[in-house]
């Protein structure tokens, strides 16, 4: 199993918007191999907003397989939180500040005995 994190700055003020970006599906849980998604807010940074959204795979293959499925390409459309315009028609500046993807192996995990 892996996990495959994309750290995600946004401006101050911004992150629990962008978070709610995340809540309607996109296809993703369609995906052959996928098995869960969640988005962390980091707290207490002082400079800007970072959210943390990990998806975790059966596979490495998987992850690949969603990475240049169609619906992975319609997802991210409008990537860099930049909208078509505002009301008067003039461009919406992103929130967005940059991200970094990583990827790691699973080599231990527990869960909760019920």
């Amino acid at each position: 199993m892996i996990v495959v994190t994309n750290t995600i700055k946004v401006k101050k003020g911004h992150g629990e918007t962008v978070a709610q970006r995340f809540q309607s599906s996109k296809g993703i849980e369609q995906s052959p191999g996928f098995v869960r998604m969640e988005v962390l807010f980091t707290e207490n940074l002082e400079e800007h907003d970072e959210l943390k959204v990990s998806t975790t795979w059966t596979d490495k293959a998987s992850f690949e397989g969603w990475v240049n499925s169609d619906s992975f390409r319609q997802a991210h459309a409008h990537r860099g939180g930049q909208a078509s315009g505002t009301a008067d028609g003039k461009p919406q500046e992103s929130v967005m500040l940059g991200s970094q993807l990583s990827t790691h192996r699973v080599l231990v995990s527990r869960q909760a005995v019920e």
